[in-house]
């Protein structure tokens, strides 16, 4: 379980820019496959050892200044809801200003950590009159400059302090799956057709979060938790901008999960949106299957299916490796289909590749299709192992593991993928020095 730590406050505080610190040096890492779409507003980060999810509220606010005030408040509001952590921002040059005040407000809600810290404390003089900043009454404050990077380390050294632990449910042997995917592609519908009336297969447990919920589903000789689903809540309504809440929502339960179902509506493709989503399920190294939903009311010929499914593998490129379904929730067609599958992902991505077999397999590949020499230096790989992480991933040790490139690196996925079943699984491969 990774911890989610969002960034509010109003406009033009910085709050991209902090972003961008603190994601970039990562995001440099896990964006080296071709086509992953940079996400702004999402990002990875680590800080002594511990690895967090970011996220940016700065780049949703759109229109004129009238509006802003509203649209900040939701979503602080969802801010406050989805995250463990909230960095509240403020603009030291400013001072506190009437916006800063309403966000107190939303603020003073919650029991969950905020860190209110104040940047672009530039010089002697700002960093002195940051002092002001005590009378929001939210206590200790953080000053950083963001452009600069001063004080950020300190920042991070506070705010790690404060994660939670792995709860109690990841050490369980059962998959958990998140079924994630735009608003109105049907998961309520899928969960409710799974779960139907017969309430005694569901025993709710309270998950790791006060308001997240895993629903245990075993039927079928299946068995496994729904995390965190749509409908199995009762959520407020919410008027939120329909991306931003659909990232954050899709970002929580990915991070609780071990596979990701992502429903996508057949009468509207594979949209940015969903890219974007399974992108954020991607880099977090989780399993996905794709359910494409209201197959019922297409009209179909003979290529059909095929064509949907060319259609999603090039917005999912390079990472194509994936199952794709096509169901109806509202028919119950396919469901069940949709599920194995989902087991079939947990378990490819949990199997373990003993470092003898591997080597007898890879290295006579290596051999055959040696990585080509750069700058006239050859370059020779002479042994792989599987890692012993939770999500599949190989190092292979060389001479000269720099000059390795990436098409090379692709090339030994594709064959991993070829003897090996990783199919809705992300592998991540490293090249160290023997």
């Amino acid at each position: 379980m990774s911890n989610i730590v969002a960034i509010v406050g109003r406009p033009n505080v910085g709050k991209s820019t902090l972003f961008n610190r603190l994601t970039e040096s990562r995001q440099a890492i896990t964006d080296e496959q071709a086509g992953v779409t940079r996400d702004r507003h999402y990002g990875k980060s680590e800080w002594g050892g511990k690895e967090f999810s970011v996220i940016d509220t700065g780049g949703y606010i759109t229109g004129s200044e009238d509006i802003f005030e509203d649209e900040i408040r939701k979503q602080v509001e969802l801010a406050i809801e989805e995250a463990n952590i909230i960095l509240f921002l403020v603009d030291a040059k400013d001072g506190i200003t009437d916006l800063d005040t309403d966000v107190v407000q939303l603020l003073r809600k919650t029991d969950k950590k905020v860190m209110l810290v104040v940047n672009k404390t530039d010089n002697t003089k700002l960093l002195e009159e940051a002092v002001e900043f005590y009378n929001l009454g939210i206590g200790e404050y953080y000053p950083i400059s963001s452009i600069s990077g001063s004080g950020t380390g300190d920042l991070l050294d506070e705010l790690i302090l404060h994660f939670q632990d792995k709860s109690e449910m990841e050490d369980l042997e059962i998959p958990k799956f998140a079924i994630i995917g735009r608003p109105n592609v049907g998961k309520s519908s899928f969960v409710n057709a799974l779960i139907g009336k017969d309430q005694n297969i569901v025993t709710d447990i309270a998950g790791t979060t006060r308001d997240s919920l895993n629903t245990r589903f075993n039927k079928f000789g299946l068995d496994f938790y729904l995390v965190d689903t749509a409908g199995v809540r009762k959520k407020k309504k919410v008027h939120e901008d329909l991306e931003f809440y659909s990232v954050m929502r899709a970002v929580r339960a990915i991070e609780h999960s071990d596979v990701c179902i992502l429903m996508i509506d057949a009468t509207r493709g594979f949209e940015t949106q969903d890219q974007r989503i399974f992108h954020i399920a991607d880099r977090n190294k989780k399993g996905i299957v794709i359910l494409v939903n209201k197959w019922d009311v297409i009209d179909k010929d003979t290529n059909t299916t095929k064509k949907f499914e060319e259609l999603i593998q090039k917005q999912i490129a390079p990472f194509i490796d994936i199952p794709i379904l096509f169901i109806s929730a509202l028919e119950k067609q396919r469901l069940l289909k949709g599920l194995e599958s989902a087991i079939n992902v947990w378990k490819n991505r949990s199997q373990k590749i003993s470092t003898s077999e591997l080597n007898e397999r890879m290295l006579e590949i290596i051999e055959k299709n040696p990585p080509p020499a750069t700058k006239g230096k050859y370059i020779k790989i002479k042994y792989c192992t599987m890692l012993p992480t939770t999500t599949p991933s190989f190092a292979f040790f060389a001479n000269l593991p720099q000059y390795i490139k990436e098409p090379y690196k692709r090339f030994l996925e594709n064959k991993i993928r070829e003897i090996y079943n990783f199919s809705g699984v992300p592998i991540t491969i490293y090249f160290r020095k023997k």
